[in-house]
């Protein structure tokens, strides 16, 4: 029987995987049962695994600009740490990247071979997280490049819209940021179905299809919801100035999957009615303002 591992197990794309392996030998360690920057822990808990998924993360996008060694330490030196336990082990390890490790200046999808170039602090750790468990454990890492997270139990825009809705007549959202909602559930059994086909280590997109803007977001989850979706007004990025610059254009590319023999996951706007009809964006610890939110940020 395959054993698995699952760091970060208690956030909220580690919930959707450990759902999602229900009924397998999971071993499902929180941010408090596993520092994943003490090597000699990770190498202990990844010791008897066969399949290591990293969903720990460093998130936050601006708090890293004025602590980008820590950023570096979770994001980078971490990962690296478990993909060297992982070959010595010999387990596959699967850990979680970002869009971020673009510079957002593309019109068109990024292809996963595309060179990283990113724009800020925290993009830069997850890049450096990316180069350093490829080098460690090059025939048995995973790096699966995620974007605009939502689910359950856990900080995100989706829920933010559903409980500014709540309190305003109106919010405004940003309309000149591209990317593509992704819904943990669906990223969780993409996953697990990766692992299951025996696909080939490497760099794979794991987003949900098509793409929007923050602004078109939104409005499809007021109009999901069953709200009037123009209550959502459209405003530009200079209305947030944030201290970490933000990628323009955040679309990933899927090429990965075709080359696997698998499909890619659905399109962005079917994974958000499935979200909404299972009940999971209950808006749990949502923040106050109506700009892009990193709660979903890898």
């Amino acid at each position: 029987m395959t054993r698995y591992l699952v760091t970060g197990a208690t956030g909220m794309l580690g919930r959707d995987l450990v759902h999602a392996l229900a009924g397998r030998e999971v071993t499902a360690l929180s941010r408090a049962e596993l520092d994943v920057t003490d090597a000699d822990a990770v190498s202990d808990a990844v010791a008897g695994h066969d399949v290591v998924f990293n969903t720990a993360a460093y998130t936050d996008v601006d708090g890293a600009e004025g602590d980008e060694s820590r950023a570096f330490a979770v994001n980078a030196v971490a990962v690296e740490s478990l993909a060297e336990a992982a070959a010595t082990h010999r387990a596959k390890f699967v850990t979680l990247s970002t869009d971020y490790v673009f510079d957002g200046m593309s019109t068109v999808p990024y292809p996963e071979d595309h060179p990283r170039d990113p724009i800020n602090a925290y993009g830069r750790s997850k890049a450096a997280g990316e180069e350093r468990a490829l080098a460690a454990h090059p025939g048995g890492t995973y790096v699966v490049r995620t974007a605009w997270l939502y689910g359950a139990g856990g900080r995100n825009f989706a829920a933010t819209m559903l409980r500014l809705a709540a309190d305003n007549a109106t919010v405004s959202v940003v309309d000149d940021q591209f990317g593509q909602p992704t819904w943990t559930g669906d990223l969780a059994a993409q996953l697990v179905g990766l692992m299951d086909a025996g696909a080939p280590a490497g760099i794979y997109h794991g987003t949900n299809s098509g793409q929007t803007s923050w602004f078109g977001f939104a409005r499809a989850v007021f109009e999901t919801a069953g709200l009037d979706p123009e209550r959502v007004l459209p405003t530009n990025s200079t209305s947030f100035v944030r201290p970490a610059k933000r990628p323009a254009y955040s679309v990933l590319g899927h090429g990965s999957w075709a080359a696997a023999g698998l499909a890619p996951m659905r399109p962005w706007r079917e994974a958000l009615t499935a979200a909404v009809s299972s009940g999971v964006l209950a808006p749990a610890g949502a923040t106050s303002q109506a700009g892009p939110t990193e709660g979903g940020r890898r």
